[in-house]
Protein backbone atom coordinates (compact mmCIF):
# COMPACT_ATOMS: atom_id res chain seq x y z
CA UNK A 1 0.00 0.00 0.00
CA UNK A 2 1.25 3.51 -0.60
CA UNK A 3 1.63 6.66 1.61
CA UNK A 4 -1.02 8.01 -0.36
CA UNK A 5 -2.94 5.21 0.07
CA UNK A 6 -2.83 5.09 3.89
CA UNK A 7 -3.26 8.68 3.69
CA UNK A 8 -7.09 9.97 3.30
CA UNK A 9 -6.83 12.69 -0.06
CA UNK A 10 -9.82 14.73 0.35
CA UNK A 11 -12.13 14.99 -2.57
CA UNK A 12 -10.77 17.26 -5.21
CA UNK A 13 -6.89 16.96 -4.41
CA UNK A 14 -4.83 14.34 -6.49
CA UNK A 15 -1.50 12.76 -5.34
CA UNK A 16 1.19 13.18 -7.80
CA UNK A 17 4.55 10.60 -7.24
CA UNK A 18 7.47 11.17 -8.68
CA UNK A 19 8.18 8.98 -11.97
CA UNK A 20 10.76 6.36 -10.22
CA UNK A 21 8.12 5.97 -7.41
CA UNK A 22 7.04 2.13 -7.20
CA UNK A 23 3.73 3.33 -6.82
CA UNK A 24 3.06 3.78 -10.45
CA UNK A 25 3.66 0.01 -10.27
CA UNK A 26 1.39 -1.33 -7.61
CA UNK A 27 4.23 -1.16 -5.39
CA UNK A 28 4.60 0.34 -2.13
CA UNK A 29 5.64 4.40 -2.55
CA UNK A 30 8.80 5.43 -1.88
CA UNK A 31 8.87 8.90 -2.55
CA UNK A 32 7.26 12.06 -1.05
CA UNK A 33 4.40 13.26 -3.59
CA UNK A 34 3.29 16.77 -4.02
CA UNK A 35 -0.93 16.99 -4.30
CA UNK A 36 -2.84 19.26 -6.93
CA UNK A 37 -6.11 20.93 -5.79
CA UNK A 38 -8.34 21.37 -8.35
CA UNK A 39 -10.78 24.11 -8.89
CA UNK A 40 -13.08 24.97 -11.60
CA UNK A 41 -13.61 28.34 -12.49
CA UNK A 42 -16.63 30.47 -13.55
CA UNK A 43 -15.35 30.46 -17.03
CA UNK A 44 -15.34 26.76 -17.20
CA UNK A 45 -11.25 26.57 -16.74
CA UNK A 46 -10.02 23.99 -14.19
CA UNK A 47 -7.20 25.58 -12.09
CA UNK A 48 -4.88 22.87 -10.56
CA UNK A 49 -1.94 24.01 -8.67
CA UNK A 50 0.75 21.64 -6.71
CA UNK A 51 1.33 21.78 -2.94
CA UNK A 52 3.70 20.07 -1.17
CA UNK A 53 1.21 18.37 1.34
CA UNK A 54 -2.10 17.79 1.71
CA UNK A 55 -3.17 20.40 4.33
CA UNK A 56 -1.77 23.24 1.76
CA UNK A 57 -3.78 22.13 -1.22
CA UNK A 58 -6.74 21.56 1.01
CA UNK A 59 -6.54 24.99 2.37
CA UNK A 60 -6.32 26.56 -1.14
CA UNK A 61 -9.04 24.74 -2.57
CA UNK A 62 -11.26 25.90 0.35
CA UNK A 63 -10.42 29.17 0.02
CA UNK A 64 -10.54 29.57 -3.81
CA UNK A 65 -14.26 27.98 -3.92
CA UNK A 66 -15.18 30.31 -1.56
CA UNK A 67 -14.14 33.02 -4.15
CA UNK A 68 -15.86 31.48 -6.67
CA UNK A 69 -19.17 30.97 -4.44
CA UNK A 70 -18.33 34.87 -3.80
CA UNK A 71 -17.85 36.14 -7.57
CA UNK A 72 -14.38 37.32 -6.42
CA UNK A 73 -12.56 34.78 -8.44
CA UNK A 74 -9.21 35.48 -10.29
CA UNK A 75 -7.75 33.13 -12.66
CA UNK A 76 -4.21 32.66 -11.28
CA UNK A 77 -1.46 34.48 -13.06
CA UNK A 78 1.98 33.20 -13.82
CA UNK A 79 3.96 36.39 -12.54
CA UNK A 80 6.17 35.49 -9.44
CA UNK A 81 7.21 37.33 -6.78
CA UNK A 82 10.99 37.94 -7.61
CA UNK A 83 9.03 39.65 -10.98
CA UNK A 84 6.36 41.42 -8.98
CA UNK A 85 8.82 43.08 -6.43
CA UNK A 86 11.13 44.07 -9.76
CA UNK A 87 8.19 45.94 -11.09
CA UNK A 88 7.47 47.31 -7.93
CA UNK A 89 11.03 48.80 -6.92
CA UNK A 90 11.31 50.12 -10.13
CA UNK A 91 7.47 51.76 -9.98
CA UNK A 92 8.53 53.44 -6.81
CA UNK A 93 12.40 54.75 -8.12
CA UNK A 94 9.83 56.56 -11.03
CA UNK A 95 7.77 57.92 -8.80
CA UNK A 96 4.64 55.90 -10.43
CA UNK A 97 3.52 53.47 -7.74
CA UNK A 98 3.19 55.37 -4.32
CA UNK A 99 2.52 55.27 -0.87
CA UNK A 100 -0.10 54.50 1.31
CA UNK A 101 -0.24 58.29 1.92
CA UNK A 102 -0.70 58.56 -2.19
CA UNK A 103 2.85 60.32 -1.88
CA UNK A 104 6.41 59.35 -3.83
CA UNK A 105 8.68 56.64 -1.89
CA UNK A 106 11.72 58.72 -0.78
CA UNK A 107 14.81 57.02 -2.35
CA UNK A 108 16.03 56.08 1.23
CA UNK A 109 12.96 54.02 1.63
CA UNK A 110 13.28 52.49 -1.92
CA UNK A 111 16.59 51.62 -1.04
CA UNK A 112 15.44 50.01 2.17
CA UNK A 113 12.51 48.09 0.44
CA UNK A 114 15.08 46.66 -2.24
CA UNK A 115 17.84 45.51 0.04
CA UNK A 116 15.04 44.11 2.59
CA UNK A 117 13.49 42.15 -0.33
CA UNK A 118 17.00 40.55 -1.60
CA UNK A 119 18.03 39.98 1.81
CA UNK A 120 14.96 38.19 3.53
CA UNK A 121 11.94 37.55 1.16
CA UNK A 122 13.21 36.88 -2.60
CA UNK A 123 15.17 33.73 -1.46
CA UNK A 124 12.92 32.24 -0.04
CA UNK A 125 9.44 33.39 -1.79
CA UNK A 126 10.94 35.25 -5.20
CA UNK A 127 10.52 32.07 -7.35
CA UNK A 128 6.65 31.50 -6.70
CA UNK A 129 3.76 32.67 -8.41
CA UNK A 130 2.57 35.46 -6.37
CA UNK A 131 -1.18 33.17 -6.77
CA UNK A 132 0.89 30.22 -5.39
CA UNK A 133 2.15 31.83 -2.11
CA UNK A 134 -0.15 31.40 0.74
CA UNK A 135 -0.37 32.69 4.38
CA UNK A 136 1.55 29.88 5.65
CA UNK A 137 4.21 30.05 3.69
CA UNK A 138 4.54 33.71 4.66
CA UNK A 139 4.69 32.98 8.27
CA UNK A 140 7.09 30.45 8.10
CA UNK A 141 9.37 33.43 6.11
CA UNK A 142 8.44 35.31 9.51
CA UNK A 143 9.13 32.03 12.15
CA UNK A 144 12.43 32.05 9.98
CA UNK A 145 13.35 35.38 10.34
CA UNK A 146 12.67 35.36 14.36
CA UNK A 147 14.73 32.16 14.82
CA UNK A 148 17.91 33.63 13.47
CA UNK A 149 17.82 36.51 15.57
CA UNK A 150 16.01 39.13 13.86
CA UNK A 151 14.53 42.25 15.90
CA UNK A 152 10.70 42.81 15.60
CA UNK A 153 11.26 45.79 13.71
CA UNK A 154 14.04 44.39 11.42
CA UNK A 155 11.35 42.16 10.56
CA UNK A 156 8.18 43.96 9.98
CA UNK A 157 10.40 46.48 7.91
CA UNK A 158 11.24 43.09 5.35
CA UNK A 159 7.02 42.53 5.40
CA UNK A 160 6.68 46.08 4.11
CA UNK A 161 7.42 46.07 0.78
CA UNK A 162 5.71 42.34 0.46
CA UNK A 163 2.81 43.83 1.82
CA UNK A 164 2.44 46.70 -0.64
CA UNK A 165 3.42 44.18 -3.65
CA UNK A 166 0.68 41.80 -2.39
CA UNK A 167 -2.09 44.73 -2.04
CA UNK A 168 -1.39 46.37 -5.31
CA UNK A 169 -1.59 42.46 -6.49
CA UNK A 170 -5.10 42.26 -5.13
CA UNK A 171 -6.36 45.89 -6.00
CA UNK A 172 -5.06 44.65 -9.97
CA UNK A 173 -7.16 41.60 -9.57
CA UNK A 174 -3.95 39.23 -9.84
CA UNK A 175 -5.17 37.69 -6.95
CA UNK A 176 -8.42 37.56 -4.80
CA UNK A 177 -6.33 37.46 -1.47
CA UNK A 178 -2.75 39.17 0.16
CA UNK A 179 -1.31 36.19 2.03
CA UNK A 180 -0.01 39.04 4.33
CA UNK A 181 -2.85 39.05 6.09
CA UNK A 182 -3.36 37.41 9.63
CA UNK A 183 0.40 37.09 10.64
CA UNK A 184 1.68 36.62 14.19
CA UNK A 185 4.26 39.12 13.73
CA UNK A 186 6.92 40.15 16.41
CA UNK A 187 6.22 43.55 18.26
CA UNK A 188 8.63 46.09 17.27
CA UNK A 189 10.47 46.77 19.78
CA UNK A 190 13.96 49.35 20.26
CA UNK A 191 15.53 51.90 22.43
CA UNK A 192 15.20 54.93 20.29
CA UNK A 193 13.30 56.67 22.83
CA UNK A 194 15.85 57.98 25.10
CA UNK A 195 15.67 61.92 25.84
CA UNK A 196 17.61 64.58 27.22
CA UNK A 197 16.27 66.61 29.80
CA UNK A 198 16.48 70.41 29.11
CA UNK A 199 19.82 70.82 31.08
CA UNK A 200 20.96 67.58 29.51
CA UNK A 201 20.78 68.83 26.32
CA UNK A 202 22.05 72.29 26.86
CA UNK A 203 25.34 70.27 27.83
CA UNK A 204 25.44 68.07 25.11
CA UNK A 205 25.29 71.17 22.71
CA UNK A 206 28.21 72.51 24.71
CA UNK A 207 30.48 69.76 24.95
CA UNK A 208 30.37 70.09 20.98
CA UNK A 209 32.64 72.25 18.89
CA UNK A 210 31.52 75.58 18.39
CA UNK A 211 31.32 74.61 14.90
CA UNK A 212 28.78 71.70 15.11
CA UNK A 213 27.03 73.60 17.75
CA UNK A 214 24.24 74.94 15.64
CA UNK A 215 23.05 72.10 13.48
CA UNK A 216 22.58 70.25 17.27
CA UNK A 217 20.93 72.62 18.44
CA UNK A 218 18.47 72.35 14.91
CA UNK A 219 17.67 69.16 16.01
CA UNK A 220 16.92 69.45 19.27
CA UNK A 221 15.47 72.52 19.44
CA UNK A 222 13.55 72.43 16.59
CA UNK A 223 13.41 68.40 15.65
CA UNK A 224 14.47 68.20 12.36
CA UNK A 225 15.50 65.13 10.77
CA UNK A 226 18.93 64.92 9.91
CA UNK A 227 18.27 64.95 6.08
CA UNK A 228 16.11 67.72 6.55
CA UNK A 229 18.75 69.87 8.45
CA UNK A 230 20.97 68.64 5.90
CA UNK A 231 19.43 70.60 2.79
CA UNK A 232 18.43 73.53 5.00
CA UNK A 233 19.52 77.10 3.27
CA UNK A 234 19.91 80.14 4.62
CA UNK A 235 16.78 81.75 3.00
CA UNK A 236 15.00 79.22 4.95
CA UNK A 237 15.60 81.02 7.70
CA UNK A 238 12.66 83.78 8.49
CA UNK A 239 14.81 85.77 11.58
CA UNK A 240 12.28 88.57 11.51
CA UNK A 241 9.02 85.67 11.85
CA UNK A 242 11.42 83.77 13.80
CA UNK A 243 10.23 80.88 11.62
CA UNK A 244 12.26 77.95 9.96
CA UNK A 245 10.51 77.16 6.47
CA UNK A 246 11.69 73.22 6.06
CA UNK A 247 10.42 71.98 2.23
CA UNK A 248 13.95 69.64 1.05
CA UNK A 249 15.63 66.54 2.42
CA UNK A 250 19.11 65.28 1.87
CA UNK A 251 20.12 61.79 0.73
CA UNK A 252 23.34 60.56 0.29
CA UNK A 253 23.25 59.06 -2.85
CA UNK A 254 20.44 61.55 -4.80
CA UNK A 255 21.43 64.62 -3.40
CA UNK A 256 18.87 67.10 -2.48
CA UNK A 257 15.09 66.33 -2.60
CA UNK A 258 12.40 69.00 -2.80
CA UNK A 259 9.90 67.52 -1.25
CA UNK A 260 9.87 66.19 2.47
CA UNK A 261 9.54 62.90 3.42
CA UNK A 262 5.99 63.98 3.57
CA UNK A 263 3.53 66.16 2.95
CA UNK A 264 3.19 66.60 6.57
CA UNK A 265 6.70 67.27 6.48
CA UNK A 266 7.11 70.50 4.54
CA UNK A 267 6.18 72.91 7.30
CA UNK A 268 6.88 75.82 9.53
CA UNK A 269 8.66 75.04 12.29
CA UNK A 270 8.93 77.77 15.55
CA UNK A 271 12.88 79.68 16.11
CA UNK A 272 12.81 79.81 19.66
CA UNK A 273 15.27 81.70 21.98
CA UNK A 274 17.52 78.44 22.85
CA UNK A 275 18.02 78.47 19.35
CA UNK A 276 18.57 81.46 17.80
CA UNK A 277 21.15 82.64 18.81
CA UNK A 278 22.94 78.92 17.45
CA UNK A 279 21.51 79.60 14.26
CA UNK A 280 22.72 83.00 13.99
CA UNK A 281 26.16 83.01 15.10
CA UNK A 282 26.84 79.99 12.97
CA UNK A 283 25.27 82.14 10.07
CA UNK A 284 27.54 85.03 10.48
CA UNK A 285 30.88 83.00 11.36
CA UNK A 286 30.77 81.30 8.02
CA UNK A 287 28.96 84.25 5.78
CA UNK A 288 27.20 82.20 4.20
CA UNK A 289 23.22 83.51 2.94
CA UNK A 290 20.70 82.77 0.38
CA UNK A 291 20.32 79.61 -1.39
CA UNK A 292 24.06 78.36 0.52
CA UNK A 293 23.38 75.00 2.88
CA UNK A 294 23.75 76.42 6.35
CA UNK A 295 25.38 73.43 7.62
CA UNK A 296 27.27 72.19 4.41
CA UNK A 297 30.80 71.16 3.63
CA UNK A 298 30.05 74.04 1.36
CA UNK A 299 27.62 76.09 0.31
CA UNK A 300 26.40 73.25 -1.92
CA UNK A 301 27.31 70.17 -0.34
CA UNK A 302 26.06 68.66 2.61
CA UNK A 303 27.58 67.26 5.22
CA UNK A 304 28.41 63.77 5.65
CA UNK A 305 26.26 61.83 7.87
CA UNK A 306 29.26 59.85 9.32
CA UNK A 307 31.09 62.94 9.75
CA UNK A 308 28.68 64.74 12.49
CA UNK A 309 28.20 61.44 14.13
CA UNK A 310 32.04 61.08 14.82
CA UNK A 311 32.61 64.47 15.76
CA UNK A 312 29.94 64.25 18.34
CA UNK A 313 30.58 61.16 19.76
CA UNK A 314 34.38 62.22 20.35
CA UNK A 315 33.47 65.33 22.17
CA UNK A 316 30.59 63.74 24.14
CA UNK A 317 33.37 60.78 24.83
CA UNK A 318 35.82 63.53 26.07
CA UNK A 319 33.12 65.08 28.13
CA UNK A 320 32.12 61.86 29.68
CA UNK A 321 28.46 62.66 28.56
CA UNK A 322 25.88 59.70 27.26
CA UNK A 323 25.48 60.21 23.56
CA UNK A 324 21.87 60.78 21.76
CA UNK A 325 20.92 60.12 18.26
CA UNK A 326 19.41 62.42 15.86
CA UNK A 327 16.57 60.75 15.84
CA UNK A 328 16.40 61.11 19.57
CA UNK A 329 16.58 64.43 19.64
CA UNK A 330 13.29 64.49 17.27
CA UNK A 331 11.88 62.67 20.69
CA UNK A 332 13.07 65.21 22.82
CA UNK A 333 11.66 68.05 21.02
CA UNK A 334 8.18 66.42 20.61
CA UNK A 335 8.63 65.40 24.68
CA UNK A 336 9.33 68.99 25.09
CA UNK A 337 6.17 70.27 23.08
CA UNK A 338 4.56 68.29 25.05
CA UNK A 339 5.51 69.29 28.43
CA UNK A 340 5.07 72.64 27.05
CA UNK A 341 1.16 72.05 27.24
CA UNK A 342 1.32 71.62 23.26
CA UNK A 343 -1.86 70.13 21.86
CA UNK A 344 -1.17 66.91 19.75
CA UNK A 345 -2.23 68.80 16.49
CA UNK A 346 0.44 71.59 16.90
CA UNK A 347 3.17 69.12 17.90
CA UNK A 348 2.18 67.21 15.00
CA UNK A 349 2.89 69.79 12.58
CA UNK A 350 5.95 71.06 14.06
CA UNK A 351 7.52 67.68 14.16
CA UNK A 352 6.24 67.20 10.74
CA UNK A 353 4.16 64.01 11.35
CA UNK A 354 1.29 62.95 8.80
CA UNK A 355 -0.89 61.13 11.78
CA UNK A 356 -1.34 62.19 15.34
CA UNK A 357 -0.12 58.79 16.41
CA UNK A 358 3.16 58.37 15.25
CA UNK A 359 3.66 61.76 16.92
CA UNK A 360 2.51 60.30 20.26
CA UNK A 361 4.81 57.51 19.58
CA UNK A 362 7.71 60.73 19.89
CA UNK A 363 6.62 61.76 22.94
CA UNK A 364 7.88 60.73 26.53
CA UNK A 365 7.36 62.03 30.04
CA UNK A 366 9.93 64.58 31.87
CA UNK A 367 9.79 65.04 35.61
CA UNK A 368 -1.86 77.06 18.53
CA UNK A 369 -0.22 78.83 16.55
CA UNK A 370 3.69 78.57 15.10
CA UNK A 371 4.50 81.65 17.56
CA UNK A 372 2.20 80.45 20.36
CA UNK A 373 4.10 76.94 19.89
CA UNK A 374 7.63 78.66 20.65
CA UNK A 375 6.61 80.79 23.24
CA UNK A 376 4.96 78.73 25.17
CA UNK A 377 7.94 75.72 24.50
CA UNK A 378 10.64 78.88 25.33
CA UNK A 379 8.72 79.65 28.42
CA UNK A 380 8.96 76.17 29.48
CA UNK A 381 12.37 75.78 29.11
CA UNK A 382 13.02 79.76 31.10
CA UNK A 383 10.99 77.51 33.97
CA UNK A 384 12.85 74.36 33.45
CA UNK A 385 16.15 76.38 34.09
CA UNK A 386 15.32 78.40 36.80
CA UNK A 387 14.25 75.02 38.26
CA UNK A 388 17.72 73.96 38.03
CA UNK A 389 19.72 76.75 38.91
CA UNK A 390 17.15 77.96 41.91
Amino acid sequence: MSKTNRTRVPEGVEAYHLKACRSHNGGRCNCTPSYRAKVTGPNGRVVSPRFPTIAAARNWRTDTLHTVNAGTFVQPTALAVREAAAEFIEGAKAGHILSNRGEPYSPSTVRDYEGDMERYVLPTLGHKRLSEVRRGDVQRLVDTLVEHGLKGSTVRNALDPLRRIFTRAVQRELIPFSPCQNLDVPRATGTRDRIATPAETATLIAALEIGDRALWATLFYAGLRMGEARALRCRDVDAGANVLRVSRSWDDKEGVQDRGKSKAATREVAIIGELRPFLMAHMLATGRRGEDLIFGRTVTDALTRSTVRTNALRAWRKAKLAPITPHECRHTYGSMLAAAGIDVGERQRQIGHSSSAMTDRYTHGFDGSIADAGARLQLWLDEQRAKATG
